[in-house]
């Protein structure tokens, strides 16, 4: 958390550098791609998952996948993906290359890691829920792997993830010094 917040401190103080113009005629479409991070991170956080830390106890279940794990078994990490993809496109600047591009290649790489060790800690287990689940989202269900079942997903969960995506687009200016919104 610490290099966290120096990351943020240090990205908030750095020099204006230009390496590309602000496309703004596609905020509509940053909107719905930053709409998908927030389901993605809401349910990461309000759904238990067997890649998480501690959750290795989840794959003892008769049915090892459940909700956004039929999606995707690294939801968190694809929604923050998702965020820093379209932060880095519409910031176009050198610190938010760094910042926004750090947080992107880790989100990225980081489900190869967690698989490595979650199979190393678990074995069999974890063979079966990554039988049956993807990294990349809706893969498996594509592959016929999996099915997807919206109801498991659970609609307060969706409730939450457009309010809190409200709540952050409201005060994004506020904090940040920018409106997200096309006006």
């Amino acid at each position: 958390m610490i290099g966290i917040i120096w990351l943020i401190r240090a990205y908030a103080r750095a020099e204006y550098v230009q390496l590309w113009g602000e496309p703004y005629s596609f905020r509509p479409l940053a909107l719905i791609v930053m709409l998908l991070a927030f389901f993605l991170v809401v349910l990461a956080f309000t759904t238990p998952n067997p890649t998480a830390v501690g959750g290795e106890a989840l794959l003892s279940g008769s049915e090892p996948a459940k909700g956004i794990q039929r999606i995707t078994r690294h939801p968190f990490l694809w929604g923050v993906a998702l965020w820093s993809f379209i932060h880095l496109i519409f910031n176009g600047d050198l610190a938010s290359m760094i910042f926004f591009g750090s947080f992107f290649i880790v989100a990225i790489a980081g489900p190869f890691s967690i698989d490595r060790k979650r199979k190393r800690a678990v074995g069999d287990a974890w063979d079966r829920f990554a039988s049956v689940t993807s990294n990349l989202p809706f893969l498996a269900i594509v592959e016929g792997r999996n099915a997807l079942r919206v109801g498991e997903i659970g609609w307060w969960r969706a409730i939450l993830a457009v309010i809190l995506y409200g709540v952050f687009l409201h005060f994004h200016k506020d904090f940040f010094g920018v409106s997200p919104l096309p006006l």
